[in-house]
């Protein structure tokens, strides 16, 4: 990091759930700010978030002149990074987006901070893009793996948090559960079915093959980020009642044969993972007791698919909103900031 230099930052989706822990994360990591420019709608213009135990008043996006700031992270969905994000780059910040608007660009990077650190230096259009949390958290627990020995193909199922829908997801799940020990009627309104005490096969748009916009997600980034158009990925995607973190059931078929010691090995030398791994009640990672509130990307349940001569199960969890959303934002933000 340069010490010498400070920058001026916008968290644009400041008063979100991921634009909070954006805030908060830039302040335990002591990223050196020289000024914080908090950033919303106009409805949430004239609030207050918090930083660095300072309280900041939000401004609204719309009228909001850009030039000065050097680096912008957001988190305000896609409407919004597609009409403001080229608007910030071209006042010469450098934007770091966490919508899906721009992960699909040739021109623009699609950057895990421990996976493929060195393409967020090339960024012609002065814009970086976050991946889906999903994909996120599988790509430093596949990025070993594929390095060494080859991934033909990914099975995965993922278990998702309701704080992936936002703040009304996680409303959504407490409203629900409180009607429902209640032996109270409840009305679906963010999700398309019952959450509390349910699971749902359903996550974002179905597309014309049968998969959902979120399932395709995790297809187009693993190829991308891991720089290789021939693995295989077939997705399921499933919303859980679970307020934070995420969980994934990862089969994977290298190209070259794997043990479960040489995977388990390789896991407990990669950045930014955790090996939560015996096998014994407990020996595992779970949202609530490993990932909620946290950093690493935890895996555990590793063995061997006796299916199949070169297959490999894994569990992989972690805190969607951290991980998966802003601590990678902000670690792509040092990224640009040691340049």
């Amino acid at each position: 990091m340069n010490e010498q230099r400070r920058f001026k930052v916008a968290v644009v989706g400041a008063t979100g759930a991921v634009g909070e822990t954006m805030l908060a994360i830039l302040a335990e990591r002591n990223f050196p700010v020289s000024e914080l420019v908090a950033l919303a709608s106009e409805r949430s213009a004239g609030g207050e978030v918090e930083f660095k135990n300072r309280k900041i008043i939000v401004q609204d996006l719309a009228t909001f002149d850009p030039a000065g700031v050097d680096i912008a992270l957001f988190s305000a969905g896609g409407s919004v990074s597609k009409e403001y994000a080229p608007k910030f780059a071209a006042a010469g910040a450098v934007v770091i987006d966490n919508s899906s608007t721009f992960r699909y660009d040739d021109d623009v990077p699609l950057v895990v901070s421990e996976v493929n650190p060195r393409e967020a230096k090339n960024r012609p259009r002065g814009i970086i893009a976050n991946p889906n949390c999903s994909t996120m958290q599988l790509m430093p627990v596949l990025k070993p793996i594929h390095d060494g020995y080859g991934i033909e193909r990914i099975n995965i199922a993922t278990y998702q948090s309701v704080s992936g829908a936002g703040r009304s997801g996680m409303e959504e799940l407490g409203k629900q559960t409180a009607e429902l020990l209640n032996f109270q009627q409840i009305e679906p309104k963010k999700f398309p079915q019952q959450i509390a005490f349910n699971l749902i096969p359903h996550i974002d748009d179905f597309q014309p093959n049968g998969y959902t916009k979120e399932e395709m997600k995790l297809v187009w980034e693993t190829q991308k980020i891991l720089g290789d158009k021939n693995i295989l990925v077939n997705p399921t995607a499933v919303r859980v009642p679970v307020f934070y973190g995420h969980s994934e059931a990862v089969n994977i078929e290298t190209r070259k044969k794997i043990s479960a010691e040489e995977a388990r090995a390789l896991l407990q030398k990669a950045p930014g993972v955790k090996v939560v791994d015996e096998r014994k009640a407990g020996g595992y990672p779970t949202p609530v007791t490993h990932a909620s509130g946290t950093d690493p990307v935890y895996v555990g349940r590793i063995r061997e698919d006796f299916s199949h001569p070169r297959g490999l199960n894994l569990w992989v969890v972690a805190d969607n909103i951290r991980k998966g959303a802003a601590l990678n934002a902000v670690q792509l933000a040092e990224l640009v900031a040691a340049e």
